[in-house]
C-alpha cells in the first residue's frame, strides 16, 4: 500500500532525526538586549522580558511576575546597575543559582563617560565642564579616541557577577551602549558564549544565529551612516541625555538635553535655560520620547524657529523580539533625517 508505506518512511525519519535540546529559561531586562538575546535564541527558545511596552527601566517597578521569572531563571542579562537600579537588589535576592550577565563589561565594549551637564555646559565660553572630554570648538564629540576603552575587561567580569556591583563604577560610565550597533555586536558575541556554556547542546544553532546577527548588524550599521549622513552637521536637543554612542559612532550634532536623567523632571529655571540655549545655539529640532512629556518639548521651543519629533532609544513603542533592535534604531535614524530635512 502506497500510502501506507509513506506513513511509515515519514515515521522513520521522524525517530530517527534528533530532537532539539530545549532551551535554558533566559530572563533579560530592557527590549533592545530582550532582541538581542531572542535573535541569538531563534530555534532554540524565546527570552522572557522584564520591562515590558511602553515602561522605562528608569522607573520601573518590579512585578510579582518578575520575581517569578528570575527564580526559575538559568540566564538573566541586563546592562548594569546604573540603568536598571531596579534590578539590582532583587537580582542578589531572587536569582538563586542563575548565571547574571551584566553586559556593559562584555569584552570589546566601547564606553563613553556620563554627561553630567547634559552636553549645554560645554558650548559656554568654550569651557568644558563635568569631565565632559573630547568636544571640538564647538562642544561636540567629534573626535577619535575620545571614549574610554574597555576590549582588556577581566574575564570574570565579562562572562557575569557575582552581585558584588559597588565595585564597577558604573556612576562614570553611560550606559545606554547599545546605541552603537558596534557595541551591540560585543554585546551579541557575550551571549552567544553565555548561552553556549549553560547549554552546549545547542552551540551551532547559537553560533550560527550570531553570524547571521552579525551580518545584519553590519548592514545596519552602514544604511544608519547613509540615513544620517545629509543632516548630520544640523544641531537637535533631545528629551535626555541617551544618545551619546549614536551621535559618536554617526558624528551628528546632539547640542543638549532637557534632562540629564529621566528620574527627575527639569523645574522651571532649567527649561527657561534650554529655551535661551535653543535660540542661541540654532538647534533645528528638539527630540521628545514616547514615555515622557511631549507638553515640555512644546514648552522649550514655544517661540523659536525648531520643530519637535520623537526618538524611542528604549523601543517602547515596539513589539518585543528580534526585529525590535533593528527597528528601534532605524527609526532613530529616520526621524532625525525627517525632522532636521524640514526644519529651516
Amino acid at each position: 500500500m502506497k500510502s501506507t508505506s509513506a506513513l511509515l518512511f515519514a515515521s522513520t525519519m521522524l525517530l530517527a532525526a534528533p530532537a532539539a535540546a530545549a532551551g535554558p529559561n533566559v530572563v533579560v531586562s530592557i527590549k533592545p538586549i530582550h532582541s538581542l538575546v531572542a535573535s541569538i535564541m531563534q530555534g532554540v527558545g524565546e527570552p522572557s522580558l522584564i520591562v515590558e511596552g511602553a515602561a522605562s527601566p528608569h522607573t520601573y517597578n518590579m512585578k510579582p511576575s518578575n520575581a517569578a521569572a528570575l527564580q526559575a531563571a538559568k540566564v538573566v542579562f541586563w546592562v548594569g546597575p546604573g540603568l536598571e537600579a531596579f534590578l539590582d537588589k532583587p537580582l542578589d535576592a531572587l536569582s538563586g543559582g542563575a548565571k547574571v550577565v551584566e553586559l556593559s563589561e562584555a569584552p570589546g565594549i566601547e564606553k563613553l563617560k556620563f554627561r553630567e551637564g547634559g552636553a549645554f555646559e560645554a558650548h559656554d565660553d568654550g569651557e568644558e565642564s563635568h569631565g565632559d572630554e573630547g568636544h571640538d570648538e564647538e562642544g561636540h564629540k567629534h573626535a577619535e579616541g575620545e571614549a574610554e576603552h574597555d576590549h582588556a575587561a577581566a574575564p570574570e567580569a565579562a562572562a557575569g557577577h557575582d552581585h558584588g556591583h559597588d565595585d564597577h563604577g558604573h556612576g562614570d560610565t553611560d550606559l545606554h551602549m547599545w546605541l552603537d550597533p558596534i557595541n551591540a555586536k560585543a554585546m551579541a558575541a557575550e551571549i552567544e558564549k553565555t548561552l553556549t556554556e549553560a547549554d552546549p547542546d545547542n552551540a551551532g544553532a547559537y553560533k550560527a544565529n550570531l553570524d547571521a546577527l552579525n551580518k545584519r548588524l553590519d548592514t545596519l550599521d552602514a544604511k544608519l551612516a547613509e540615513t544620517v549622513a545629509p543632516v548630520k552637521d544640523k544641531a537637535f536637543v533631545v528629551f535626555h541625555d541617551a544618545y551619546q554612542y549614536f551621535e559618536h559612532r554617526y558624528k551628528v550634532r546632539v547640542a543638549g538635553s532637557i534632562t540629564v536623567s529621566p528620574e527627575v523632571l527639569p523645574g522651571a529655571d532649567r527649561l527657561s535655560q534650554i529655551h535661551a540655549k535653543i535660540k542661541e545655539l540654532g538647534a533645528t529640532c528638539v527630540f521628545a520620547e514616547p514615555q515622557f512629556e511631549q507638553k515640555l518639548i512644546n514648552v522649550v521651543i514655544e517661540g523659536t524657529p525648531a520643530k519637535s519629533g520623537t526618538l524611542d532609544p528604549e523601543a517602547g513603542t515596539l513589539e518585543a523580539g528580534p526585529d525590535l533592535y533593528f527597528q528601534m534604531m532605524e527609526g532613530i535614524g529616520t526621524s532625525l533625517k525627517t525632522c532636521l530635512s524640514s526644519a529651516s
